[in-house]
């Protein structure tokens, strides 16, 4: 039976989702509490990496099981094997040739800022701090440009080994709250750092340091430096994983 959970976890403590040598990762301490849980060495199949430091409220992982534990019992049972900061929200059974990654058809992440003169001890980890509180009309105008379908090699750090940098994003939305600055983006794919170095290029144009107008002519250039930062992991949240049987 091919098993697709949903997975929330706080990224702070893990080098990231993916088995690593030089740290501890969610997909070993989720291999672990599946193994004393049903008492098979299963393999954690991820929709995608996210990397050190980085949060999940929405993780898909696929793994194959001949428990006899039922569905709708397995994620209460696997959490009493996982520390705090990693959860099962949901199992259910899937075809077996369904594939986490590959039949996945949209993904949406957020990413989490807070503007203020000191830093905040009790959002640490979670929210990325800025000292300079940008024009979020502006990045709502220069967010226009990046919906749609283009070569997004310019919002691509080196490392990501892809066959196409041809993405779609088909939604990418900015709210703020008092001094915290959200930004929600989904799309059929994302490339490495690709929503970080997108949120940095937005925040550059709400600081004046990019122009909203700009940014066409940027996407177009596919040069790394004439985009934004890359912003820092603890903002980051992979929020949601959309597969066609969800609708």
């Amino acid at each position: 039976m091919r098993v697709l959970l949903r997975v929330e976890y706080k990224g702070t403590d893990y080098c990231g989702w993916q088995r690593q040598k030089n740290g501890l990762s969610v997909q070993e301490v989720l291999a672990r509490a599946v193994y004393e849980t049903t008492g098979e060495a299963s393999v954690m199949h991820g929709s995608g990496r996210t990397d050190a430091g980085v949060h999940a409220m929405g993780q898909a992982v696929h793994f194959d099981t001949h428990t006899s534990i039922p569905l709708d019992k397995l994620p209460v049972a696997i959490n009493a094997h996982l520390p705090e900061t990693v959860r099962v929200l949901s199992a259910r059974e899937v075809p077996a040739e369904f594939n986490a990654r590959f039949d996945a058809i949209s993904k949406t992440y957020l990413y989490k800022m807070y503007c203020a003169p000191v830093s905040s001890p009790l959002r640490e980890g979670l929210f990325a701090f800025v000292h300079k509180r940008p024009d979020v009309d502006e990045m709502r105008r220069a967010a226009a440009y990046i919906l749609g379908e283009h070569d997004f090699k310019v919002f691509q750090s080196a490392g990501g080994h892809v066959k196409t940098t041809v993405r779609k994003i088909t939604s990418l939305e900015i709210s703020e709250c008092g001094d915290e600055i959200t930004f929600e983006v989904t799309g059929n794919g994302f490339l490495y750092n690709m929503v970080r170095i997108m949120v940095g290029t937005l925040y550059y144009v709400g600081i004046g340091k990019i122009a909203a107008d700009d940014i066409p002519d940027i996407l177009a250039s596919g040069k790394r430096d004439r985009a934004g930062k890359t912003m820092p992991p603890e903002g980051l949240y992979l929020k949601q994983v959309v597969y066609g049987s969800d609708k």
